[in-house]
């Protein structure tokens, strides 16, 4: 393995983990000061390894061409779903450029992003969902496949457990953010 193949891959692996973990203790203790720092901390961690994800795949595997990451996504994206599209990476961009956002978001304090829309939230990590399935599950194989199916569903499993107790804060908890 090359120094750009283990970084590329690296920065994705710690990207992926980093969604997991900030997406899973933030829907698990939605009420909690505590670990929704550390969850923040992951998502930004997730968020700067996507970011180096996509600049050393573009750098080690297309020599700063967009031109040929263009192609290579039209190349993959028939081969798998028989469409020579390579728009799938100006998706990627979107969806790099709102996780960016969104850290910055989370960032400017826990009050103002806990008190974002719900239905915003949940039309997030279902794009974060369709992000990492399509990453892991349609464009992979083997363990990778498997690996990518069991956390795209245990992550789903989380989202409905949220929904379903509408993630709310308790009156005790709007006191402790407001204090941050």
């Amino acid at each position: 393995m090359t120094k750009g193949e283990f970084i590329t891959r690296a920065t994705v692996w710690i990207a992926l983990l980093g969604y997991a973990a900030g997406a899973a203790i933030s829907l698990l203790f939605p009420n909690d000061l505590h670990w929704l720092s550390r969850a923040r901390l992951a998502w930004t961690v997730g968020c700067i390894a996507l970011v180096l994800h996509a600049a050393s795949a573009l750098g080690y595997y297309h020599h700063w061409s967009h031109g040929s990451a263009y192609l290579e996504t039209a190349r993959q994206t028939k081969e798998i779903f028989g469409l020579d599209w390579g728009g799938g990476l100006w998706i990627n961009y979107g969806f790099i450029t709102a996780w960016i956002i969104d850290t910055i978001w989370w960032w400017r304090g826990l009050p103002a992003f806990r008190r974002r829309p719900r239905m915003l939230v949940a039309i997030w990590h279902a794009v974060f969902l369709f992000m990492v399935f399509n990453a892991t599950v349609v464009f992979k194989t083997g363990v990778l496949r498997g690996l990518g199916l069991v956390g795209c569903l245990g992550l789903l499993v989380l989202l409905i457990r949220w929904h379903l107790t509408k993630g709310s804060l308790t009156e005790s908890s709007n006191r402790v953010l407001a204090e941050e």
